[in-house]
C-alpha cells in the first residue's frame, strides 16, 4: 500500500514573509511565490547549522508545531499557514528530537491553507475563549484579588495543591496538559494560546488600576481556560474543570455552626 505523502508546512505573519529572512535583512514573501520554487537567498555552507539567522527554510510535518522557532514576536493572529514542498538535499538537526521538522535550501510553495490547526484541531475554539470570553472575565478575576487578596491567595493555593472526588488538583492539570500537547505534538500551539491569553488579560486591564498580583491572577485563569479549550475532546471534566478553576469563582462556603 502506497504512504500518504507528507504534508509539511512554513507559517508567517499576516503579510506572508518568513519573519526570520525579514530580520536577516533577505526577506522572502511566500504569499508572492505559490506555486513558485523559492531558493533560499543566502543558504548555508555547513548543512544543518545557523551560520546565520536565516540559514534555511524551517517547515514541520506535525501542524501543531508549525509556530515554533518562527521569529514572530510579539506572539499575535491572525498568523499564516503554507504547504510547501522541500526540495533538493534535506536535512535535520536530529532525527531523534525533531523528527518532525525538516530543513531545506528550496521549497515550492504549494497553497495557503487554513492557520487555525496550528493552535491544535480545537483551534477556533480556543480563540473562541480568547476572543471572546476572556475579555470579560479577566476584569472580574482581577477585581476579585484585589477586593480579598489573602483570601483569594489560600483559595488559589488550595485549588493548585489540593484536588477533590470531583476535580483535579489545578498544578497537576496544568502538567497533564502539558505533556498531551507534547504528546500530540502541538507543544507550540499550547504556548502560542497561552501567549495570545496572556495578552488579551492585558488589553483587558490595561486602563484599570489592577495590581501586579491580581494581573498574575488573570493570567492564570486565563492561560487554564483556553488550554483547556485546546484539550477539550480529550479530558474529562475532572480535568478541564481545574484547568477552568472552576471552584475559584464560588463564594467562600460559610463555617458550620
Amino acid at each position: 500500500m502506497a504512504r500518504k505523502p507528507v504534508t509539511w508546512y512554513i507559517a508567517t505573519p499576516a503579510d506572508g514573509i518568513i519573519e526570520m529572512s525579514r530580520q536577516a535583512g533577505t526577506p522572502v514573501n511566500l504569499a508572492a511565490s505559490v506555486n513558485q520554487v523559492v531558493g533560499h537567498p543566502k543558504p548555508c555552507a555547513n548543512k544543518w547549522f545557523d551560520e546565520s539567522a536565516f540559514s534555511y527554510f524551517r517547515m514541520v510535518k506535525r501542524v501543531g508545531e508549525a509556530l515554533e522557532d518562527t521569529g514572530i514576536w510579539p506572539v499575535t493572529w491572525p498568523v499564516r499557514l503554507w504547504i510547501v514542498e522541500p526540495l533538493g538535499e534535506t536535512g535535520n538537526w536530529s532525527q531523534r528530537h525533531y523528527p518532525y521538522r525538516l530543513l531545506s535550501h528550496q521549497i515550492r510553495v504549494l497553497e495557503e491553507t487554513d492557520a487555525h490547526p496550528a493552535l491544535g484541531p480545537a483551534g477556533r475554539d480556543a480563540l473562541d475563549v480568547i476572543q471572546q470570553q476572556i475579555p470579560d472575565c479577566a476584569a472580574r478575576w482581577a477585581a476579585d484579588w484585589d477586593a480579598d487578596p489573602e483570601g483569594m491567595r489560600e483559595r488559589k493555593w488550595n485549588w493548585e495543591q489540593c484536588g477533590s472526588r470531583t476535580r483535579a488538583r489545578g498544578q497537576w492539570a496544568e502538567s497533564v496538559a502539558s505533556g498531551m500537547s507534547y504528546a500530540r505534538r502541538e507543544s507550540a500551539a499550547q504556548t502560542w494560546i497561552e501567549h495570545l491569553a496572556r495578552n488579551t488579560v492585558d488589553q483587558a486591564l490595561a486602563d484599570t488600576d489592577a495590581s501586579m498580583m491580581a494581573r498574575c491572577y488573570a493570567y492564570s485563569r486565563a492561560t487554564g481556560c483556553a488550554v483547556a479549550a485546546q484539550h477539550q475532546a480529550r479530558f474529562e471534566p475532572y480535568v478541564l474543570d481545574a484547568l477552568r478553576g472552576v471552584g475559584l469563582d464560588s463564594p467562600t462556603p460559610a463555617a458550620a455552626a
